[in-house]
């Protein structure tokens, strides 16, 4: 499985399909071994990881990796955790400001393998919409928040989770129940699986 990987790895670091359409040219983003257990699904890389190839090297990542209760090391142990995000490059930006969503041509032509290649993944913490309406198809709810509101109904192989960018700030300060209630969840099975014990089934 692991000679599997390395070719999928290999290829989507090698894909131009939406040359045309990146601002900054194609410089696809994943990360992981065949031994992670757990996965982070994200958006799309900004200009950050673009500029250094490394996952969620901004302030973003700082945030995600207190929500997840790991330091850098862990965070970036590939034989742990891998990271696939909806679109594997960055898309560019919005027009009022922001990034532009994942291009649509990714998802469909990697993630089916990426899913299939991560066989040892228990755990894949959707990071914002665009990888929510992924993963959980009509399960998803009508918007973001109800869908992580909802977080323990995709237990126990997803869980939501809105994007770490200081952008939602606002959203984290008008749902106190995010930090309250699905955190301390979030962290203890994140450290169950950093460990040697499987993640329960409730």
């Amino acid at each position: 499985m692991s000679e599997d990987l390395d070719r999928l790895l290999a290829e989507i670091r090698a894909c131009r399909l939406c040359a045309a359409h990146l601002p900054l040219g194609p410089r696809p983003v994943v990360r992981g071994l065949a031994s992670a257990r757990l996965m982070i699904a994200s958006q799309a890389p900004g200009t950050k990881v673009h500029a250094s190839g490394i996952s969620f090297t901004d302030a973003s990542g700082d945030r995600l990796r207190a929500w997840l209760g790991v330091d850098r090391a862990t965070f970036y142990d590939e034989r742990r955790i891998a990271i696939a995000p909806m679109g594997f490059c960055y898309p560019g930006r919005l027009p009022r400001g922001g990034d532009a969503p994942p291009r649509p041509e990714c998802a469909p032509l990697w993630q089916p393998r990426v899913a299939a290649a991560f066989s040892s993944v228990e755990l894949v913490l959707l990071v914002g919409g665009w990888a929510q309406g992924w993963h959980l198809g009509r399960r998803a709810r009508p918007t973001l928040t109800e869908t992580v509101a909802a977080w323990r109904e995709y237990l126990p192989r997803f869980f939501p989770l809105p994007h770490p960018s200081w952008r939602n700030t606002g959203w984290l300060n008008r749902n106190p129940w995010f930090a309250a209630e699905a955190l301390p969840e979030l962290r203890r099975r994140v450290a169950l699986l950093m460990g040697d014990g499987s993640v329960d089934q409730g």
